[in-house]
């Protein structure tokens, strides 16, 4: 057997943490990340509940399994966190990120940017003679598969909010 084949499996997994909304409390929170040497891939962060002074901060990391449950366990045990909810394994959830797409072109690759672009259900939030910028939301997968498609076509920028995640059905998280 390789040793390749005996590593084990990189995840990605999608956290959410529902925390105090007090100064200091995102940086302790990606303090844990950084001082592990744990990768954010993507961060979102606002205030959910104005009344309760509380955030919730969704983190979409990757690691083994393992690494995953440490992560996990030790935001739990950081004194102003509520609740951790690993919405990869936890019941099934829904996943959205926007994206603005900024790209450059004339003639037949405009035509099939704005084709494409409806395809995506992406809409035209601006637009010039020589240029469109899309705003497009859904799964991170359906943005990436955009972006890709665009790069022929002339993608000169790309601005994402990251992953905003919840739970399907009645219960709050």
């Amino acid at each position: 057997m390789s040793a390749a084949a005996k590593s084990p499996s990189i995840e990605r997994h999608t956290i959410a943490v529902l925390v105090d909304n007090e100064a200091g409390v995102l940086a302790r929170v990606i303090g844990l990340f950084a001082g592990r040497g744990y990768n954010i891939e993507s961060l979102t962060v606002a205030e959910v509940d104005h009344a309760a002074h509380t955030s919730r901060i969704t983190i979409v990391t990757s690691g083994t399994p393992e690494v995953i449950e440490q992560i996990e366990a030790q935001l739990g045990r950081l004194v102003p966190v509520h609740r951790v909810v690993n919405w990869t394994t936890a019941k099934p959830g829904i996943e959205r990120e926007m994206a603005l797409v900024k790209v450059s072109g004339t003639g037949e690759r405009r035509v099939e940017a704005l084709r494409l672009a409806d395809a995506f259900r992406a809409r035209v939030i601006d637009t010039t003679h020589a240029s469109f910028v899309f705003e497009i939301t859904g799964n991170p997968d359906k943005i990436d598969a955009f972006i890709d498609l665009m790069r022929p076509l002339g993608l000169a920028d790309v601005s994402r909010t990251g992953v905003a995640a919840i739970s399907r059905g009645p219960e709050p998280m």
